[in-house]
């Protein structure tokens, strides 16, 4: 039976462990380059003890950014710097995965620490916003362009381009992100869309662009380097969202064109709605998936006890587990909670005396 601390095979990458560092965004870049804040804040969680190690959202094309501060991997410029801190993440025993996005109407805003409202071009903003349809974000929101079938051919090869890059930077996972209300979500959901071509009106054609970007995505991908797609696994209302029965026929339909993990987490298309947080208020999804798809999964949200992570892995509700907050306050929290599992230590030898 696995632990959270027994090693992980996608294809031919090993992940040391059943951690992973979830994509979080840092508002740090200047013209989506990654800086030595990006180095020191990824390396750290490599050193920590994590197996996985994920850079924030990283943008497809510079319209795609959730904040003008957002990181991005629309130019091949913008890979030497990567390249920087996937090297030193792999030298301390992660592995280094980046998340490829596009934020669609929900781009050009402020970051959270500045209000996180939208900005318009006289703030560092940009225009036209796009999405699947001219439908707004919230009330307060401007109303998207609904995409072209040309622009959204752009898109689907702006994602290609966007993991060819990776892989020259040396990333051994990328995580399409099709979750939380961004551009591939707002396809997927009848709240967001009401297109009446190839791409909306039924679950087919809903799901036909995330699809499109997988398959273009994983021509370019290595064979042996595992490709994993982030969603949300339920949009949180009664009527017409995007639910865990189309998530797990999209997970299913996913597995076929060469997915090899569901990152399972949920809402962000419409504000306002209810969710019960609690801790892991999110694994039952990644759990129906991992058993009715048959493909392995990712959990994720309100994760941060080290009992409360390994009983995921041991009654396999999931894979792996994807912290964010809990690896912001505490980069060590794997050494951590190895010792409290009573796992070998992992601590770096360099820090032994940390145990006197």
């Amino acid at each position: 039976m696995a632990h959270l601390f027994e090693p992980f095979k996608i294809r031919e990458v090993v992940f040391r462990n059943r951690i992973a560092v979830s994509p979080m965004c840092q508002y740090s870049s200047t013209n989506g380059y990654a800086n030595d804040w990006h180095v020191i804040h990824l390396a750290s969680r490599a050193v920590g003890g994590a197996g996985i190690v994920f850079t924030e959202a990283a943008a497809v094309e510079p319209r795609g950014r959730i904040s003008p501060q957002d990181l991005g991997i629309w130019s091949d410029s913008h890979i030497e710097t990567l390249a920087k801190t996937v090297a030193l993440i792999h030298n301390f025993g992660a592995v280094a995965g980046i998340q490829l996005a596009h934020a669609g109407r929900k781009a050009s805003t402020a970051k959270p620490s500045k209000g996180g409202k939208t900005l318009d071009e006289s703030q560092e903003g940009w225009r036209p916003l796009v999405s699947s349809s001219a439908i707004a974000f919230s009330k307060d929101s401007p109303v998207p362009e609904a995409l072209s079938l040309e622009r959204i051919q752009e898109i689907i090869d702006a994602f290609a381009q966007a993991a060819k890059r990776s892989l020259q930077a040396g990333f051994k996972v990328v995580e399409i992100h099709a979750a939380h209300g961004y551009l591939l979500h707002q396809f997927l959901s009848p709240l967001s869309n009401n297109r009446q071509d190839d791409y909306g009106g039924s679950f087919e054609n809903r799901t036909r662009l995330l699809r499109e970007v997988v398959q273009a995505v994983r021509e370019v991908w290595p064979q042996t380097h595992p490709l994993w797609v982030r969603i949300s696994a339920t949009d949180w209302v009664d009527n017409d969202g995007w639910d865990i029965e189309q998530s797990i026929a999209l997970s299913d339909k996913l597995k076929s064109l060469g997915v090899d993990l569901i990152d399972t987490s949920s809402g962000g298309i419409i504000p306002g709605v209810h969710i019960p947080i609690k801790p892991g208020y999110q694994t039952q999804f990644a759990e129906r998936i991992r058993r009715e798809a048959s493909i392995p999964t990712g959990a994720v949200g309100l994760i941060t006890s080290p009992e409360q992570a390994d009983e995921i892995i041991r009654t396999e509700v999931a894979d792996i587990v994807l912290l964010g907050r809990e690896l912001l306050r505490n980069p060590y929290w794997p050494h951590l909670a190895a010792k409290q599992l009573g796992h070998d230590k992992l601590w770096p030898v360099q820090y032994d005396r940390a145990w006197l």
